[in-house]
């Protein structure tokens, strides 16, 4: 496939890609310089539970999730 370098220095994925790979609009990638003319793009991988407290927070039976404070691991 060809992409095209905008004016801007952005790259898009090809609309055949993102649908195959499911990639969405914000979503992270490293980029690595292998050689002159050589890269490897490779998307972020999102840590498992993130955005679960938001999402639970967000319940709309109020009260079913309340946040609890823990102790400092600095000390251990």
């Amino acid at each position: 496939m060809k992409t095209t370098i905008s004016s801007k220095g952005q790259i898009v994925l090809p609309a055949e890609l993102r649908a195959q790979d499911e990639l969405e609009a914000g979503q992270e990638f490293e980029i690595e310089r292998l050689d002159r003319g050589d890269y490897r793009l490779v998307r972020r991988t999102v840590p498992p539970n993130v955005g679960v407290v938001d999402w639970l927070l967000a319940c709309p039976e109020k009260g079913f999730f309340v946040p609890v404070e823990s102790e400092s691991t600095d000390a251990l």
